[in-house]
């Protein structure tokens, strides 16, 4: 399948940047689930430092924000040409070791609500049929839209508030996953949805490594495993490794953002 992708996210301030750092992961690698046909990013307000690879091969953009900016624009767009692999993205190691891969992390830290979770994996030798039994366990817990959640709720408080988003959905799905012992990474892309072409926000899954296997991907708010329609763009161990853009700035203006989104064949 050929996705045609456009992103926009717009930064607005209300007073001048003195000084401003944005990392960005928004551009998409070439793997056996997709090709990248084309891809190009454009900056407003910003310049871009430097480029370079992350720990877990993020192709990530260190851009600085343009002195006494009041505005900053990053636009990706391109063409990715996807193959369906059922759900399996296999057997890539990249220069991460699979014990990181068990480790908590602030987002994921595991209360009591996550360790109940996690029982159901423990308690199987089919490990596969397990982590499908979890996804659907979390969609129940946790309705998609339900309560209001942030980009900083854990794992833990998404569960408590029963309700959250697709990022909420995969960092319960990684934290129950490691505290049973299977290495489990949040990823961050795109997913072509069948009944609209402009979205609000990109999306976000889970993948955990089974042995044979290798890592298998869980989109838990839609209840299946990543197919033709999707793009992967970043991995990580939560959602701030894996985010799209994160940053820091200086001086006392108050920052809105919008994002305008379109994937369509």
């Amino acid at each position: 399948m050929k996705l045609k992708i456009i992103h926009t996210t717009k930064y607005t301030y209300d007073a001048p940047v003195s000084y401003g750092l944005q990392q960005v992961r928004l551009t998409p690698v070439s793997s056996k689930n997709q090709t990248v046909l084309d891809w190009n990013v454009a900056l407003t307000g910003a310049t871009k430092e430097l480029a370079f690879e992350d720990q877990y091969q993020n192709q990530t953009l260190l851009l600085q924000v343009e002195p006494g900016a009041r505005e900053v624009s990053v636009e990706v767009s391109g063409h990715v040409e996807t193959h369906s692999t059922y759900g399996i993205y296999g057997k890539d190691y990249g220069t991460v070791p699979l014990w990181h891969f068990r480790q908590s992390t602030p987002r994921t830290h595991a209360g009591e609500n996550v360790h109940a979770l996690a029982k159901q994996i423990a308690s199987t030798d089919d490990t596969l049929s397990a982590l499908h039994d979890l996804s659907k366990a979390i969609v129940d817990i946790v309705p998609y839209g339900e309560a209001q959640t942030s980009a900083g709720t854990t794992a833990e408080q998404a569960l408590i508030a029963k309700g959250g988003v697709c990022q909420d959905h995969a960092q319960i799905f990684v934290s129950a996953a490691r505290v049973a012992g299977v290495p489990a990474r949040y990823v961050s892309g795109y997913l072509m949805m069948n009944d609209r072409v402009d979205q609000d926000a990109s999306h976000a899954w889970a993948e955990a490594y089974l042995d044979g296997l290798g890592w298998v991907g869980f989109d838990v708010s839609n209840g299946i495993s990543p197919d033709e329609r999707y793009v992967r763009i970043a991995t990580g161990l939560d959602s701030r490794d894996a985010a799209p853009l994160t940053g820091m700035r200086m001086g006392a203006s108050t920052e809105s953002m919008i994002v305008l989104l379109q994937v369509q064949q």
